[in-house]
C-alpha cells in the first residue's frame, strides 16, 4: 500500500452468537484469512475482547467483542454491506458494525 491517504476499515465483531454460542477461534481464523486474501492483509484483536454496553428496552446490554481492521485504499460500500448482512446471518445478530475513517499514513 502506498503512502498517502487510505481507509481503516474496522469491523466490531461479537464473541458469541445472537443465540449464546461462542464463537470459535477457527471461525475467527477463517475470517481473516479471507480479509487478507483480499485485500492483503487484516489485524485482529481477538485475545483482549472489548465490551460493548447499549441500551435495550428498559435495561442495559452487554456483549464481549473482537475488532477486525483492513486498510484499503478505496472503500467498496456495496461489498461491505453484503458483507455487513452476511455475517448478521452467519452469527445470528441484528446489526454487526462496520465503520470505516480515512487515514494517511505516515
Amino acid at each position: 500500500m502506498s503512502a498517502g491517504n487510505s481507509h481503516l476499515v474496522e469491523i466490531l465483531l461479537p464473541k458469541e452468537t445472537g443465540k449464546g454460542q461462542p464463537i470459535g477461534q477457527h471461525w475467527f481464523d477463517c475470517f481473516l484469512k479471507e480479509l487478507t486474501d483480499r485485500f492483503g492483509g487484516a489485524t485482529s484483536f481477538l485475545r483482549a475482547p472489548g465490551q460493548g454496553l447499549w441500551q435495550s428496552g428498559g435495561g442495559t446490554e452487554k456483549d464481549s467483542i473482537a475488532v477486525v481492521e483492513v486498510m484499503v485504499e478505496e472503500l467498496d460500500s456495496s461489498y461491505w454491506q453484503t458483507l455487513r448482512e452476511r455475517l448478521q446471518r452467519e452469527l445470528s445478530q441484528d446489526e454487526i458494525v462496520i465503520r470505516a475513517q480515512e487515514i494517511r499514513r505516515l
